[in-house]
C-alpha cells in the first residue's frame, strides 16, 4: 500500500509540474513571426523541476509541458520538435545540477553549468527544429538570436526563483513519504 501511495503521489507531482511549465510557457507570450514560434518564460519553470526535482522529472516535465503550451497556444507545427527538445534541455540541465539534499551552496559552478548547457541544446534543438521545418539553415539561424535571448530569460528568472525555492527550502514539501 506505502509503495501504490507514493506512485500516486508522484503521479500528482508530476502532473502538477508539467501544468506548471506549461501555464508559464503560455502566460507571456512574444510572438516571433520570422521563426513561426515565440519568446515565453516557461524555461525558468523548466530549470526549476530539472534542477531541484532531477533529469528524470526534468524531462517529462519539460517535454510534455512545453508541447502541450505549443498545442494549445496554435504552435502545433513545433509540437514534436518542442518534445523532444524540451526534453533533451530538462534531462541534460537535470543531470548536470540535481540538488537533492539541501545545504551548500545555490550558486555554483554545477549550477551555471547546467543553465549554460540546457540553454545550448534548446537554442540548437530549434535550429535544428527550423531547419527541418523551413528545409533551409540560413532561414532557421534567424532563431538563434531570440532563441538566446529566451535562454537569458529564463535562467535569470530561474536563479531569483530557484535562489527563494532553495532558501525557503521548498523542495522537502514535495519529498516522498512513506
Amino acid at each position: 500500500m506505502k509503495k501504490q501511495k507514493q506512485d500516486v503521489r508522484d503521479l500528482v507531482l508530476s502532473a502538477l509540474l508539467i501544468a506548471l511549465v506549461t501555464v508559464s510557457t503560455m502566460s507571456i507570450q512574444i510572438p516571433v513571426p520570422m521563426t513561426s514560434g515565440y519568446i515565453h518564460l516557461g524555461d525558468s519553470m523548466i530549470f526549476l523541476v530539472a534542477i531541484f526535482f532531477g533529469r528524470k522529472k526534468g524531462l517529462i516535465t519539460a517535454g510534455v509541458g512545453s508541447m502541450l503550451a505549443d498545442i494549445f497556444s496554435g504552435y502545433a507545427h513545433w509540437a514534436p520538435f518542442t518534445l523532444i527538445i524540451k526534453a533533451c534541455m530538462g534531462y541534460v540541465a537535470g543531470s548536470i545540477a540535481f540538488r537533492k539534499e539541501e545545504g551548500g551552496a545555490f550558486f555554483s559552478i554545477r549550477l551555471f553549468t547546467a543553465l549554460i548547457a540546457g540553454s545550448l541544446v534548446m537554442v540548437g534543438g530549434y535550429f535544428v527544429g527550423g531547419s527541418i521545418l523551413k528545409s533551409s539553415m540560413i532561414v532557421a539561424l534567424q532563431s538563434v538570436p531570440e532563441n538566446m535571448i529566451q535562454a537569458g530569460l529564463g535562467a535569470g528568472i530561474f536563479l531569483v526563483v530557484g535562489k527563494a525555492f532553495d532558501k525557503l527550502s521548498l523542495q522537502r514539501y514535495f519529498e516522498k513519504r512513506a
